[in-house]
């Protein structure tokens, strides 16, 4: 069950990071970061891992983003 929670919590993360690929929405990876960080958690609690590595992908494609744009842009 906490895996599904993970799970969902990566999709939603998976959404934001999307749109904070546009250009001048790169504040918006902030909440992703946040989002997955909790999921990420929550992951090393479940027994499976599909919910913790989905959101490990999204955390690193959300700081790679706010790394280039600077944390803002």
């Amino acid at each position: 069950m906490i895996n599904l929670i993970s799970f969902i919590l990566g999709f939603a993360g998976m959404v934001i990071v999307i749109v904070g690929i546009l250009p001048l929405l790169g504040w918006i990876n902030w909440i992703a970061v946040a989002i997955s960080l909790i999921g990420v958690i929550l992951g090393f609690i479940a027994t499976k891992d599909s919910g913790r590595n989905l959101n490990l992908v999204v955390l690193i494609v959300a700081l790679f983003r706010l790394a280039i744009g600077g944390g803002i842009i």
